[in-house]
């Protein structure tokens, strides 16, 4: 039987679609797909994402726990600062790709929903005597504005000025009697702002940003967009171009690991692949013909396979069609031909190197 967030009857009310998603019934669109999409991109659209995971993670040791289950320095995270970071197993694999909030006492870790009863027992089971792990998850509920008016309505919300809030920073404000935590983080590649509250204030909540918001014609957003709108700006997603067969030299988060700080969980295996080079890496591309790639299709080089496709979709900003892959490294160009396998066509793409959409994250 599938789970529900605080927010399920308002999206049954709005007349959303709803798909089962790791667990959660969720919505996958209300008004269509590119629709919402381009909402987000010119005015604001709103998230429920009640269903991901927060971790507790606190105690005089919660530092260096952390520093050795994590490829990043969280030493270097200061109090107010949002961090992008890896879990990874003894192999090198991605455990999950997460979140981690500087609190003045502890860390607090946003985890996928994929992953969250994953990622806190592998917490648990290497938890040091002077740390603690605390799950948060079934206390926490989540919603995002994303979007060049996100500020302009999250302000409004609020009743106060979350201007000074700086990209992948946070504060704690009060809204009705209640502390919430309000993040300038998102999936997305827009500005905006990630709100975690109770599951009580959930309904109000949002039942406040859309009173705020509708004369800027803001739109709820589901799943759907939610992955063209992250494709777009190349940001990964676990289960497709993050696995735990996958290394961070391999997806291209060489950024996200600190080798001088120590051991950490997988450090011998991933610092071999960066030394000794992988087999394959992951690349952007566009399809020069008509068709659509998706997860899982095979990409050759018309001979033979030379990767796989991991994400795909018709880009609604650009109206191309966009992908994410792994081949093997010699193809692994810029400018390079390489086919994908769509049905019994081989259809040409050309691999692309950075974002697939340029957006100036200016606000309204």
């Amino acid at each position: 039987m599938s789970m529900h967030t605080p927010l399920y009857k308002k999206h049954l009310d709005l007349g959303a679609k709803m798909i089962e998603f790791f667990g959660y019934e969720m919505p996958l669109q209300y008004s269509g797909i590119m629709t919402e999409h381009k909402c987000v991109r010119s005015l604001a659209g709103v998230f429920d994402l009640s269903h991901m995971g927060e971790i507790l993670i606190g105690g005089e040791g919660a530092s260096k726990f952390l520093n050795y289950m994590t490829t990043n320095n969280v030493k270097n995270l200061k109090t107010g600062k949002v961090q992008y970071n890896l879990l990874t197993n003894e192999s090198g694999g991605i455990i999950d790709d997460i979140l981690i909030y500087r609190l003045p006492e502890a860390y607090y870790l946003v985890v996928n929903a994929a992953n969250k009863d994953k990622d806190y027992q592998w917490l648990l089971e290497h938890v040091t005597d002077n740390a603690y792990v605390k799950d948060l998850s079934g206390e926490t509920a989540l919603i995002a504005v994303q979007g060049p008016y996100a500020l302009k309505v999250t302000e409004k919300v609020l009743g106060q000025s979350v201007g000074h809030i700086k990209y992948y920073n946070f504060a704690d404000v009060n809204y009705r009697g209640e502390k919430i935590r309000v993040s300038r983080t998102g999936y997305t590649g827009e500005d905006g702002f990630e709100i975690y509250h109770s599951p009580q204030l959930a309904g109000v909540l949002w039942d406040d940003i859309f009173a705020a918001g509708e004369p800027d014609q803001i739109k709820p957003i589901g799943l759907g967009a939610r992955d063209t709108l992250r494709l777009e700006m190349r940001m990964p997603l676990y289960g497709n171009e993050l696995t735990e067969e996958t290394t961070p030299i391999q997806a291209g988060l060489s950024r996200v690991i600190d080798f001088e700080k120590g051991d950490f969980i997988g450090r011998e295996h991933i610092l071999k692949a960066k030394e000794a080079g992988t087999k394959q890496r992951l690349v952007g591309f566009e399809l020069m013909e008509k068709g659509i790639s998706r997860h899982g299709y095979e990409i050759t080089d018309q001979k033979k396979k030379i990767g796989y496709v991991t994400s795909g979709s018709i880009s609604p900003s650009t109206g191309k069609s966009i992908g994410l892959g792994y081949v093997n490294n010699e193809y692994a160009k810029t400018g390079a031909v390489i086919y994908i396998q769509i049905r019994k066509k081989q259809i040409p793409a050309k691999i692309v190197k950075g974002r697939f959409v340029e957006i100036s994250r200016k606000t309204k």
